[in-house]
């Protein structure tokens, strides 16, 4: 597919998610309370990607946050809430699965992309019980971010072009991509039993255990925790959590420990720092600054940039570096937000020099 033709079903798509009609809630009740609830959303963007070398362009599904669509069911039971979530992505072209060598099929769906099947107790007393595929404790731990750029700006740097490979100074492909050594360590979602305690004066603990039941060659187990804290300190916003998690493979133990803060100002300044530590393998630290404003009627205007450092997580002395600047437009009339994202990528190694990565993502994303 030509450039020009990539662009033009890019635009294509995008005027498709922008022009779409804000859906009224798809929501059914019942008369003893209870509820089911439809839900969704489409995220298509464009990607170009220069390693130096060549550059890649491709239309794409945005891992930040990709298409999906879900139905969830509520029943008040006892003392407290019964909930069955239903949660699948489309399975389309992920813009974490395109390299300089591999382009994946505009949609392959398989079970890999059920993101939840989950039932939960939640009562108001004693926490609220999980079972099923779903978050583990560790899930988002180490994004907190008040930042409206979340489509293209994030502490997962990965998503938009982890399958790239970087090049050395001669300008061959090499083994280690950008997702390799730009992880957050994040907990992602297992076949798990979950608890959520109460809420104490802002303070939440998560427990988890599970394993990977959608991957058949997968027999890791996993296990971790989590402490979130949120609160309004008159009119400042503060969100944060730390966690630790531990994989289990054939008797050998990978742990990794993490956790992030963020702090919205009134004016709409906003702070993100996180950081990870994988015990003997590498660690990071990222931050970033944010401006929400309300420059036009549609919806709110913001703007990002970040940094993120990692070492040793390729080998050791290793270092990598990403600088991003993105901005994004809410349409509240269309649920609907429209972003652009620059980003470039760096790694250094002991005895081996490789190029600078760059990469330019467009996108929108409508909501139902």
């Amino acid at each position: 597919m030509t450039q020009k033709l990539k662009l033009s079903c890019a635009v294509a798509a995008l005027t498709v998610g922008v022009a779409a009609p804000a859906l009224a809630e798809i929501k059914y009740e019942n008369t003893s309370g209870g509820s089911v609830q439809f839900y969704g959303q489409f995220s298509p963007a464009y990607i170009s990607v220069d390693d130096g070398v060549s550059s890649t362009s491709e239309v794409v599904d945005n891992a930040h946050s990709g298409s999906r669509v879900g139905v969830k069911v509520l029943q008040p039971l006892g003392e407290g809430t019964f909930s069955f979530t239903f949660e699948t992505s489309l399975g389309l072209r992920s813009s974490a699965g395109v390299s300089q060598t591999s382009v994946p099929k505009g949609i392959d769906w398989d079970r890999t992309n059920l993101r939840k099947i989950d039932f939960a107790y939640k009562t108001a007393s004693y926490g609220t019980f999980s079972v099923g595929q779903g978050s583990m404790a560790t899930d988002g731990i180490a994004e907190a971010d008040f930042g409206g750029t979340g489509m293209a700006l994030y502490n997962g740097i990965g998503d938009a072009a982890g399958g790239f490979a970087f090049r050395t100074a001669a300008g061959a492909l090499s083994g280690v991509t950008i997702g390799d050594v730009t992880p957050s360590l994040d907990g992602g979602r297992r076949g798990r039993v979950r608890y959520d305690s109460p809420d104490f004066n802002g303070f939440r603990v998560s427990v988890a255990a599970g394993t990977d039941v959608l991957n058949q060659n997968n027999s890791d187990d996993y296990y971790d925790v989590a402490l979130r804290y949120g609160t309004e300190i008159g009119t400042t916003k503060v969100s944060g959590g730390v966690g630790f998690s531990r994989r289990e493979r054939n008797g050998v133990d990978r742990d990794d420990t993490l956790g992030s803060v963020a702090v919205e100002l009134q004016n709409g300044l906003n702070f993100a720092v996180a950081a990870g530590n994988r015990k003997g393998s590498g660690d990071y630290a990222y931050g970033k600054i944010g401006y929400n404003a309300d420059f036009l009627k549609a919806g709110q205007t913001s703007f990002g940039i970040d940094y993120y450092q990692g070492n040793d997580f390729n080998s050791v002395g290793s270092e990598s570096k990403s600088y991003g600047v993105a901005v994004q437009q809410d349409i509240d009339s269309l649920n609907t937000q429209v972003y652009l994202g620059y980003r470039t990528y760096e790694l250094t190694e002991v005895g081996t020099a490789y190029r600078d990565i760059d990469s330019v993502i467009f996108g929108a994303r409508w909501r139902f």
